[in-house]
């Protein structure tokens, strides 16, 4: 009987996610592909971003694979999320030429922590793609081991940032960043002071967004660790990033 319960209770739970993406009028591709170091954060990542789509009405579809990246496939497409993706040959110059394309369009782009380190630290065969590192905002460098940091919250006006306290403590893995762009609107910065490592100075973006070429690229650095997709004022930032993404002023 129990056994019976469970699954009766597993159906309706998926088939009410059909019917929200079914209902949705929004809808966002989620990119996960990895070519070097995976994080163990990833599913959670995705878990938490489809229950932020059930629960604000937008459809999630989830993907590895690059071949995804067309001009067809991604016109279905509001945003396009890149969680913790890693990797210097991520697309063909073909794929690439999409993205851009869906971007001009007036698509919108958000990337999560790893989303960073993509093109950058090239090696010898590498082909580099500087217009991604401009979407972005910003490219990885290197990062210390793990710390508690304190963040200033130096927008607390924003739909993403107004919940926060002006100094907020968190534990993250901190990149440090080149060729950051003038043009960012910067939510959040690290306080290096708080921690070993910091190479940024005392303007260190943590969390940003920016117009780029046509569309909205929205990008947080925070999300190493799975933890911070069951919490609350994390998940915040990360829904209010992809309602930029997706064109809500």
């Amino acid at each position: 009987m129990k056994l019976i319960k469970r699954i009766s209770l597993l159906l309706a739970l998926l088939a009410n996610a059909f019917l929200v993406n079914a209902q949705a009028t929004k809808r966002v591709l989620v990119f996960t592909k990895v070519q070097g170091y995976y994080h163990e954060s990833i599913p959670s990542g995705v878990k938490a971003i489809q229950k932020l789509g059930a629960e604000n009405s937008f459809a999630v579809d989830t993907t590895r694979d690059s071949l995804y990246f067309t001009d067809k496939n991604l016109k279905k497409y509001d945003a396009i999320i890149f969680l913790s993706t890693s990797g210097r040959r991520l697309f063909t110059p073909e794929q690439q030429t999409s993205i851009k394309r869906y971007i001009e369009a007036g698509g919108g782009f958000m990337g999560i922590h790893c989303a960073a380190c993509n093109y950058s630290n090239l090696k010898p065969g590498d082909i580099d793609w500087p217009w991604y590192h401009q979407l972005v905002g910003a490219t990885f460098t290197f990062h210390p081991a793990p710390a508690d940091a304190v963040f200033d919250v130096v927008d607390r006006q924003n739909p993403s940032t107004k919940h926060l306290p002006a100094r907020w403590n968190w534990h993250e893995e901190l990149y440090n960043f080149k060729d950051i762009q003038p043009d960012l609107h910067v939510l959040v910065k690290v306080d290096e002071t708080t921690y070993k490592g910091g190479a940024n100075g005392a303007d260190h973006p943590m969390v940003w967004y920016h117009e780029f070429d046509g569309g909205r690229s929205f990008y947080i650095e925070l999300g190493h660790f799975a933890e911070a997709y069951t919490n609350p004022d994390y998940l915040k930032i990360v829904l209010s990033g992809i309602q930029y993404a997706m064109g809500k002023k």
